[in-house]
């Protein structure tokens, strides 16, 4: 498990990036409060999720608006149509944790 920082530092709509994975890696706090871990590059146009938007538990990437599911990684939208990788969370003792295999 990768440690990435506490839970009361990640704001509700925030986002972290974490470029010493390739590709990056977006930990996002969505409007539940829930975290989430995807790769940070649209798969359309190769922009970072960590400038989008976050509505629910989706983010909209902020070149071309395709949204992406943060529980799925799946694109509700053209332009984009493949979907990104998504990591497990944890958060234990109010620490943020994802599991990444690289």
């Amino acid at each position: 498990m990768f440690h990435v920082g506490k839970l009361e530092d990640l704001e509700i709509g925030e986002a972290i990036k974490l470029d010493q994975f390739n590709p990056p890696i977006a930990v996002i706090r969505g409007e539940s409060g829930e975290v989430y871990a995807i790769d940070d590059t649209c798969t359309h146009a190769q922009a970072s999720f960590c400038d989008g938007f976050v509505e629910g538990d989706t983010v909209e990437c902020p070149l071309h608006m395709s949204v992406f599911c943060l529980k799925t990684g799946v694109p509700d939208n053209p332009p984009a149509i493949k979907a990104v990788n998504v990591y497990d969370v944890e958060i234990k003792d109010g620490e943020i944790y994802i599991e990444v295999d690289r």
